[in-house]
């Protein structure tokens, strides 16, 4: 693939003669994240248009083509973007009227017309342009053009900053401040003009981008070294502030190492011996509750206090696990001795409640008996009438046997 003899002049001239001022020198600066991305855009988009011209055709390749059409796609978007905002106040009544407002959204859009007007018969099939094929054959002449040196960055990134000052109405993403001197225009673009190239700081990273996005970049940039997000006293890249903040930093709140008996603290890992030597009463009245589970409040907090008088509270405050602590204390309550329960003296309060309570046992108890009185006083009455409804059954059936006997002597 060989390049072209003539391009395109696109050059921006920076010396314009005016009438009544002399000549003006104008910023050439343009966003360079926007330059980028559009020059980044057109080597895919003349591939596309190269495979669909040249699909089926048994003579033709994307390379036999890719010179003409370069030439034609560069004319054909410079036409569009220098006829854009005149057209965009005749269709919409305004500049600020057309749907499109990004100058990247605008020039993809103008590829993509050049691209679909290129497309042969058989490439417009629907079928080929959604085919896997298709896209393979755009991505092998891509790296093939690429390879070569075919349409070079910088003269793709020329034609970007063009085309962006000409669909750039409000200024938004290129440098429209002129000068009268050379001088002016050198200081300017050295110290002054938002959009002039700078590459960041930060040692690693290699983004360019324009001044003006300076302070973006540095507040998300991968590279930069920050404080701990977590205040400890560590500086650390942004990109591994993650791993730092849940592995070795030293502020991650960790649960308590007693978690299990019920410390539900939440501390950073740091902290964890000063935590365990504060509270020890604490942890040993949990400890003690799951080993004497009968015994009261008040009988906990005594076998506290006689823990803590045979034993130092350095030696407790070395435990740092469950096991650790429970075998300790199994064997100072070995030394004490069995746990003396006192029986908890009845305020005023249960007393009287117990003796309600009693009070209602036995009127209950009461109501009780009377209803049995009253069941078993009604089954008696019942068993009489059974009786003598039962023998005056029995006597009229004696009176009719009889009868029927003298009724046969006779």
């Amino acid at each position: 693939m060989e390049l072209p003899t003539t391009d395109v002049d696109l050059e921006p001239k920076k010396i314009e003669p005016e009438k009544n001022e002399g000549p003006l020198f104008h910023c050439d600066f343009c966003d360079t994240e926007v330059v980028h991305k559009l020059a980044q855009m057109f080597l895919p988009g003349l591939a596309c248009a190269c495979v669909d011209n040249t699909t089926g055709g048994p003579f033709k390749t994307p390379g036999s083509v890719a010179v003409d059409l370069r030439k034609e796609m560069i004319e054909f978007v410079t036409q569009k973007s220098e006829s854009f905002v005149a057209e965009s106040v005749i269709l919409e009544g305004g500049p600020d009227g057309g749907a499109l407002e990004h100058p990247f959204d605008i020039i993809c859009y103008f590829v993509d017309e050049f691209v679909s007007s290129k497309r042969n018969l058989l490439s417009q099939v629907s079928g080929w342009l959604l085919s896997d094929k298709r896209e393979d054959k755009i991505d092998d002449f891509v790296q093939e053009m690429e390879m070569n040196g075919f349409w070079p960055l910088d003269r793709r990134e020329t034609l970007a900053k063009t085309l962006i000052k000409n669909v750039d109405v409000k200024s938004s993403f290129h440098c429209s401040m002129s000068f009268k001197s050379a001088r002016d225009l050198a200081n300017h673009a050295d110290d002054g003009c938002n959009f002039r190239p700078v590459i960041c700081r930060n040692e690693g990273c290699d983004a360019r981008f324009s001044a003006g996005h300076l302070k973006e970049h540095d507040s998300a940039c991968d590279f930069k070294i920050v404080p701990c997000e977590q205040k400890c006293t560590d500086s650390i890249l942004r990109r591994e502030m993650d791993r730092h903040c849940i592995t070795v930093c030293p502020m991650k709140l960790v649960n308590c190492p007693f978690y299990a008996v019920g410390c539900r603290s939440a501390i950073a890992q740091s902290m964890i011996r000063k935590h365990c030597s504060d509270d020890i009463e604490s942890h040993l009245l949990l400890m003690l509750k799951g080993i004497h589970q009968e015994a009261s409040g008040e009988d906990l907090k005594r076998r506290v206090e006689q823990i803590l008088q045979a034993s130092s509270r350095s030696k407790l405050a070395e435990a740092r696990d469950v096991r650790s602590y429970k075998n300790i204390v199994k064997d100072l309550e070995v030394k004490l001795g069995p746990l003396e329960v006192i029986a908890k003296e009845k305020t005023s309060a249960e007393t009287v409640a117990e003796n309600e309570d009693s009070e209602d046992n036995r009127t209950k108890t009461k109501d009780k008996e009377q209803h049995t009185q009253t069941l078993n006083s009604l089954d008696k009455a019942e068993v009489s009438a059974i009786l003598e409804k039962t023998c005056a059954g029995n006597a009229v059936n004696k009176v009719d046997s009889e009868h029927k006997e003298n009724g046969k002597q006779g």
